[in-house]
């Protein structure tokens, strides 16, 4: 497999997808990507780039149709594209990239793809516009999809490591506390991963709710994920001093 790794090979690529749309449409655009881009071995923060140089000349009105179309080729690549340009649409269309998003997930019935647009768009939501984007994440605790309720813990873990204020880190962790008791594998990994990060970066609040961590409510598996993030932090304590 042929491997991009500049961004002078994305920008050249873009340029001729872009050439590509202007004399023949959209669906010639995308094509263009997907021979050109998707089907290459390209590592994630190049692609991150390959979205925000697409979204400099293609329509508003078009993006939707865009990503729907990307999300179709079920290329690897075709999410993390994905995940930026909904993320750069999020200043504008905030519910509806978050749901847009959300539908791309259950239609991708993967944990990758799970994991990937759900980092980059209510990961990225959550920590530029944690006001807006907590009640939204609360509503979809109670989703009967799992990929979507996974995608609260890895949406928690970005913010967080990203730095989130504590004030939004404690309703979150009340939030994952509240999401512990859940059986499905794919879904213990997400919720888990955000409470092992909040346990990292936030181990003082999770003293604060050591009483509901230990009740009986409160499945083991969840508190191991507190554990571990306890001792990375304390690791990473002493390696500081």
């Amino acid at each position: 497999m042929d491997q991009i790794t500049s961004k002078v090979q994305i920008r050249e690529i873009v340029a001729a997808a872009k050439q590509q749309g202007q004399q023949s449409g959209i669906e010639c655009l995308i094509l263009s990507l997907q021979e050109c881009l998707l089907k290459k071995k390209v590592r994630f923060p190049l692609l991150e780039f390959a979205a925000r140089e697409i979204m400099l000349f293609v329509p508003e009105a078009e993006q939707l149709h865009l990503t729907d179309r990307l999300i179709a080729t079920t290329e690897m690549g075709s999410y993390v594209l994905t995940g930026i340009i909904l993320q750069q649409r999020l200043p504008e269309h905030f519910e509806e990239s978050i749901h847009k998003a959300c539908t791309y997930i259950t239609m991708g019935n993967q944990w990758y793809v799970c994991d990937i647009i759900g980092e980059r768009v209510l990961g990225h939501a959550l920590l530029t516009s944690p006001k807006k984007a907590i009640p939204l994440l609360e509503e979809l605790a109670h989703h009967p999809d799992k990929w979507i309720v996974r995608t609260i813990g890895v949406a928690t873990h970005y913010a967080v490591k990203k730095g989130l204020p504590a004030t939004y880190v404690d309703i979150l962790l009340k939030l994952l506390i509240s999401l512990s008791s859940t059986t499905d594998f794919h879904v213990k990994k997400g919720i888990g991963w955000g409470a092992k990060t909040i346990a990292k970066f936030h181990p003082k609040l999770v003293t604060c709710y050591s009483k509901e961590i230990e009740s009986p409510e409160t499945k083991q598996w969840f508190r191991t994920k507190i554990t571990i993030g306890l001792n990375r932090h304390k690791l990473g304590a002493k390696q500081i001093q």
